[in-house]
C-alpha cells in the first residue's frame, strides 16, 4: 500500500516545492532591486544550508552527521549545475527580456526526458510527451508577446535551461542512494560558495552588508522566507521525494512555477490576468494532469494485477 501511493504523495510534495518557488517570485523581485543577485543568492543559500545543518544536528541528538565521499561528490555536482543555471540566467537577462528568459528556462521540461533517457535510461511514454507539448505551449503563451528574435542573451539562458535540466536529472540519479539531508546541505552550500565567489568578482557586495540595506523589511523578509521555504525545504524535498517519481514527471511539475508566480502577483500586487495568461496557465496545468493521470493509472497496475 505504501508503494502504491508514494508516487502520488511525492508529486504533491514536489508541487508544494513549486508553489514556494512561484509564490516567492514577487519577494525575490523586490529584494534584488536592493541586493545584487549573486549576493542575494549567497546569503539565501548560506542561511538555508546552515538551517538544515542545525536541524540535522538536532535530529542526531547533538552529533553532526558524517559525509561519505560519494555523497560529497554528488552534492557538489548538483550544486555546480544548480549554480550554473542561476549564473547563465542572470547574465542572459542582461541581453534578453524576462519574458523570453522565462520561456527558454522552461524548456528544461523538454530537455529533461532526453537527458533522463540518455543518463538514466528512463523511457518516455506518449502521455508524458503530450503533457510536455501542452506545458511548452502554455509557457509560450505566458512568456511571448511579439518578439521572436534571438540574441546572445537567449543563448545564455538556453545554457541555463540545460543546467537546470541536468540538476533535475542528476537529482533523479542520486536521490535515494544516500542521506537526503546530507545531499541537500552539500548542494545548497555549494551554491552559496559559488555565488559568494561570483558576488566578489562582479558585484559591490560590501555595500549590501550594511545594516541600512539588510534590515530593510522587504530585504530581510525575502531572505528568511526564501531561505526557509524556497531553499532549505524545497531542495531537501526535491532530493528526498524525487526518488519516488521520474525525472521527466518532476520537470513537468516544475513548469507550474510561473502559474503560481502569476497567481501570487495577482493576489499581492494586483497584476492583471489577460486571456493569454489564463490560457497559458490552463495549458500548463492540463499538461501536468495528463501526465499525472497516466502516472496514477500506471502505479495501480501492479497492485490490481496481484488481486
Amino acid at each position: 500500500m505504501k508503494w502504491r501511493y508514494s508516487g502520488i504523495f511525492a508529486d504533491s510534495m514536489l508541487l508544494l516545492v513549486t508553489l514556494f518557488w512561484g509564490a516567492t517570485f514577487v519577494l525575490v523581485q523586490d529584494a534584488i532591486h536592493k541586493v545584487p543577485v549573486f549576493t542575494f543568492l549567497a546569503i539565501r543559500f548560506f542561511m538555508a544550508g546552515l538551517l538544515l545543518w542545525i536541524i540535522q544536528i538536532a535530529m542526531n541528538r547533538g552529533k553532526p552527521s558524517t559525509f561519505d565521499r560519494k555523497t560529497i561528490g554528488s552534492g557538489i555536482m548538483l550544486g555546480i549545475w544548480l549554480f550554473a543555471g542561476y549564473a547563465f540566467q542572470t547574465f542572459g537577462l542582461l541581453y534578453t527580456t524576462p519574458a523570453k528568459a522565462g520561456f527558454i528556462t522552461g524548456l528544461s521540461v523538454v530537455l529533461v526526458p532526453i537527458l533522463s533517457f540518455w543518463i538514466l535510461r528512463q523511457p518516455i511514454h506518449r502521455y508524458m510527451v503530450t503533457g510536455i507539448i501542452l506545458a511548452t505551449i502554455g509557457l509560450g503563451m505566458l512568456s511571448f508577446h511579439s518578439d521572436f528574435s534571438m540574441n546572445i542573451g537567449d543563448v545564455l539562458v538556453f545554457f541555463c535551461a540545460i543546467a537546470f535540466a541536468m540538476q533535475i536529472t542528476l537529482t533523479g540519479k542520486y536521490a535515494g542512494t544516500g542521506n537526503s539531508m546530507n545531499l541537500a546541505i552539500l548542494q545548497i552550500l555549494t551554491v552559496a560558495v559559488l555565488s559568494g565567489i561570483a558576488a566578489a568578482a562582479f558585484e559591490p557586495w560590501r555595500n549590501t552588508l550594511r545594516p541600512t540595506v539588510l534590515f530593510q523589511t522587504e530585504v530581510w523578509v525575502a531572505f528568511v522566507i526564501c531561505a526557509v521555504f524556497a531553499t532549505a525545504f524545497a531542495f531537501f524535498a526535491q532530493t528526498y521525494f524525487q526518488q519516488y517519481t521520474t525525472t521527466s514527471h518532476t520537470a513537468l511539475i516544475f513548469t507550474c512555477e510561473p502559474v503560481f508566480a502569476a497567481l501570487t502577483s495577482w493576489i499581492w500586487i494586483h497584476e492583471q490576468f489577460t486571456w493569454k495568461t489564463l490560457s497559458g496557465c490552463l495549458f500548463i496545468l492540463f499538461g501536468m494532469f495528463v501526465s499525472e493521470g497516466y502516472t496514477i493509472w500506471l502505479q495501480k497496475q501492479p497492485a490490481d494485477s496481484e488481486t
